[in-house]
């Protein structure tokens, strides 16, 4: 079994967040508003699995259909030059926080900087939305990178927990 810490991060107003766009003008994000199913388990599949993101590989094609359609679900996909380069989930919740449920890049742009650019889009993005507060998890399977991210971005830890994973 492997050990694995959960840390919960937040942002509680939007001055708290520390920007970090590209000029890059070949990004973009845009919403996967009516996303494929298909494109869903793609981008979950892709960058989850060097995370062992496991828990949504089990849905059936109606589950997925059924969370994507849920009007508190967001999915945002990164496009560098055309090409999928990330995305992240958005979730709001019934007290009125946004998360930001998965987040991550694909294995091939990693490494570039993308990460805090796309981290900036999905702050704004979830304070659009007029939340109480901002917020996300990540854990020690995650990316090495995705913990200094979030805290340079000005995420701040409330809430640890510990686990095991099979190996």
């Amino acid at each position: 079994m492997l050990d694995v810490t959960r840390t919960y991060l937040e942002l509680r107003t939007p001055a708290q967040f520390r920007d970090a766009i590209s000029s890059d003008a070949a990004l973009r994000v845009d919403r996967a508003a009516d996303c494929p199913v298909s494109f869903f388990r793609y981008l979950y599949r892709e960058v989850g699995a060097r995370y062992r993101w496991r828990d949504r590989l089990s849905w059936t094609d109606d589950a997925c259909h059924a969370h994507l359609a849920r009007a508190n679900i967001s999915i945002w996909v990164l496009y560098l030059a055309g090409s999928p380069a990330g995305w992240f989930e958005l979730r709001m919740h019934d007290d009125r926080s946004a998360e930001i449920a998965y987040f991550g890049l694909l294995r091939e742009f990693i490494g570039r900087g993308l990460g805090k650019h796309l981290l900036t889009v999905a702050a704004r993005t979830a304070w659009s939305l007029e939340p109480t507060r901002v917020w996300l998890h990540t854990c020690t399977l995650d990316d090495p990178a995705a913990l200094p991210n979030y805290r340079a971005r000005g995420f701040t830890e409330y809430k640890t927990e510990r686990y095991t994973v099979p190996e």
